[in-house]
């Protein structure tokens, strides 16, 4: 089920409480891995991508996805993505290389 995830009159989060967060930059995404905790002190994951585009009048906006990951299903969650990531790895018909991200520069990466 989804629930917006911004309350209408400040744009401030109202789930759980903040525990850990983990940025990771990737070009023109970051990806935003959150720990959080629930009223009853129960933690659980939330990973947001956030890519920045200009907008039709030249700003820039970020578009963000949210997923919510609890921890009864940190393991299958776990498996499934090592076994796409290992599939993919063997089957695409390009040959991965890494990016080198060290000369990009981040302005607003909380955006």
């Amino acid at each position: 089920m989804y629930f917006d995830n911004y309350d209408q009159a400040g744009g401030a989060e109202r789930n759980g409480e903040d525990v850990f967060s983990k940025p990771v930059r990737a070009g023109k995404r970051t990806y935003f891995f959150d720990v959080k905790a629930t009223k009853g002190n129960d933690y659980y994951l939330t990973i947001t991508e956030s890519k920045r585009r200009t907008d039709r009048d030249g700003r820039f906006v970020y578009d963000k996805h949210k997923i919510f990951l609890y921890k009864e299903d940190f393991e299958k969650f776990t498996q499934g993505l090592e076994e796409v990531i290992q599939f993919i790895k063997a089957n695409c018909p390009v040959d991965y290389v890494p990016r080198d991200y060290s000369n990009l520069e981040f302005e607003d990466l909380d955006g």
